[in-house]
């Protein structure tokens, strides 16, 4: 790519202006400097966190990558914002439960293997979505095994052949946070937890899941902050990527 733009800027098809805006490694908005060459150092472009951005810079932000031609990809943006920037580009897609607008280039070439997001229970719908989202937009296939939790430990044992199938699996839950054990017990495959803070009083807003989850005695298990399924993919997906090198897909 620099070869070729060195080579315009030669036979002065390309001013050198215009050079330098295509070399530069970010793009400075002002109130923001876009990291366009993320995707080329990590494998994948960079990712807006929605919260406490106003939404004009969103919209700004999410025409900057994609002007270059990268997926893109907001998490925790409010429907309110998200449909200010529809107006603009209704062909973005908004999910309400895992607060995401996001938009691919193309569909992902498809891959035999998957990253399984296993959830504990209805209620830590908007982390699973959000962690789901996130892997299908990073270009990963994903398979969502919900409402499986240790309550109704059949429930999960009903899908265990499929979820050992997994590359890794992403395991989303609140209350006490056992399911990460109980599934990493079962699979040869890594597991990253991911807390929620949903439960009672004690569950003190997700701690009581995170502790349980740092403290397993099943191994294969890395653990996320609470409520951070875009983390928790975001990993699973490295991991993909990584079974993927050098192996047709």
């Amino acid at each position: 790519m620099v070869e070729d733009i060195l080579k315009k800027v030669k036979q002065g098809n390309l001013s050198i202006e215009n050079a330098k805006k295509q070399l530069a490694t970010y793009e400075n908005l002002g109130f923001a400097k876009i990291d366009h060459h993320r995707k080329k150092r990590q494998g994948f472009p960079e990712v807006v966190f929605g919260e406490g951005k106003a939404k004009e810079h969103i919209l700004s932000i999410v025409e900057a990558l994609r002007d270059k031609g990268d997926n893109v990809l907001v998490t925790r943006i409010t429907r309110e914002k998200a449909d200010f920037i529809l107006q603009s580009h209704p062909e973005f897609i908004y999910s309400d439960i895992a607060q995401i607008l996001y938009w691919k280039k193309e569909q992902a070439v498809k891959r035999k293997s998957f990253i399984a997001i296993i959830c504990a229970g209805t209620s830590d719908l908007r982390v699973a979505e959000e962690a789901a989202l996130t892997a299908e937009v990073l270009g990963c296939e994903v398979r969502r095994f919900y409402d499986v939790g240790v309550a109704g430990i059949h429930r999960l044992f009903d899908n265990i052949d499929e979820i050992r199938k997994a590359t890794v699996s992403v395991c989303v839950a609140g209350m006490e946070g056992a399911l990460p054990s109980v599934v990493g017990g079962l699979v040869s495959h890594p597991i990253i937890a991911v807390p929620t803070s949903i439960g009672y009083g004690a569950n003190f807003h997700g701690l009581s899941a995170l502790l349980t989850m740092l403290n397993s005695c099943a191994s294969g298990i890395s653990v996320v902050n609470i409520d951070n399924g875009f983390g928790g993919a975001y990993n699973a997906a490295l991991i993909d990527q990584l079974a993927h090198k050098g192996v047709n897909q």
